[in-house]
């Protein structure tokens, strides 16, 4: 199959990108006929985004653990991206195998391939997603009129926002209009409309919410304040079942790299941090602050488990802002090799959904 490229700028909404490339990805995904396990030379082509809810994969890539684990046999190419929906839109044109990506475009994925063309392998991490506004705005309702951004349309911050709006009595539409106006931007991009007053906050992920404060800015909401125990999947691991069906092998090499990347990033989270710092200024050409890190790293949670409770609360969620339609999510699941992972290195294995 031919690669297609990945640096047009995506716009679309969750449901337009990968609801346009369904066709293809659920004929591509059925009856792969190519050797399972085959232990030859293989490329993987894995997908992330330059932040701190993505710490597992950075640290992953930038100290070589998933080079390490995936062995001489796999080649591994690495793609980032800003968003979810534009990972998503990658993983349905063949240009990417895996990815680390949010439950909503997770879900949407799953919906539009008629749960053929995804499966979640392992979590990656909880937490680190705040409202950040302008210091004068007290209340929610302060932000009747206002223009509030989220990273993309459809992602998983949008749905976030545009839910808490609706259950606090505003209303949002995707063209920005309605009680709010939801600006979609790229994150490094929202720092400076922030900055120069052309927004009046934003939904965002970690370094942004610190990144935000730093600026002037303040939480409005802590979202771990919003979900039972302040636990909700912000990243899990995702691949493309085609490739799951034709190297299993080597899925189960890259859920050993999760795991021991996410060993690495709590047992040493000054090393994991400068590893950030380092791998976000080879993407950018500036490396992240390590203070801002520092400043940002106490609400994030690395852990295995893909919390997928959370995932289905914020399905439901998706559903009521009108982004999506009402999924089964019964197969979405394949915890298979990360239980295998867990169980050999005497861990507590993951209730499979």
């Amino acid at each position: 199959m031919r690669r297609l490229p990945l640096r047009r700028l995506v716009t679309l909404a969750t449901l337009a990108v990968v609801g346009a490339a369904t066709l293809g990805t659920t004929a591509a995904c059925g009856g792969d006929s190519d050797a399972a396990g085959d232990s030859g030379p293989v490329t993987l082509r894995l997908g992330y985004f330059p932040n701190l809810t993505h710490a597992p994969a950075v640290v992953g890539v930038e100290k070589g653990i998933f080079k390490e684990k995936l062995g001489s046999d796999v080649t591994l190419e690495t793609k980032t991206f800003n968003a979810g929906p534009a990972a998503i839109e990658a993983v349905f044109s063949g240009a990417l195998d895996a990815t680390y990506i949010g439950p909503n475009p997770t879900v949407n994925a799953f919906s539009k391939s008629k749960g053929e063309a995804v499966r979640v392998v392992s979590g990656a991490a909880s937490g680190g997603v705040a409202l950040v506004v302008k210091p004068g705005i007290t209340s929610v309702e302060q932000l009747r009129g206002k223009k509030i951004a989220t990273p993309q349309l459809g992602n998983t911050q949008d749905v976030a926002l545009r839910y808490w709006l609706k259950e606090k009595g505003l209303a949002t539409t995707k063209e920005g209009g309605g009680d709010v106006k939801v600006v979609p931007q790229e994150n490094a991009q929202t720092v400076e409309t922030f900055g120069s007053g052309a927004i009046d906050g934003a939904w965002v992920p970690e370094p942004f919410v610190s990144r935000l404060v730093n600026a002037g800015g303040k939480v409005l909401v802590d979202e771990r304040d919003l979900w039972p125990d302040k636990k909700f999947v912000i990243t899990n691991l995702l691949v493309s079942t085609k490739f799951l069906k034709a190297h299993p092998d080597v899925v189960k090499k890259l859920v050993e790299g999760q795991v021991a990347a996410n060993e690495f990033v709590n047992a040493k989270p000054d090393e994991a941090q400068q590893a950030v710092s380092e791998h976000i200024g080879k993407i950018t050409g500036k490396p992240l602050d390590v203070k801002l890190i520092k400043q940002a790293w106490s609400t994030l949670e690395f852990t295995n488990d893909p919390i997928a409770s959370s995932l289905k609360a914020g399905l439901d969620h998706a559903v009521a802002v009108g982004l999506t339609q009402p999924v089964d999510l019964n197969g979405l699941y394949d915890l298979k090799y990360l239980n295998e992972v867990l169980k050999a290195e005497g861990k507590p294995e993951v209730t499979q959904p």
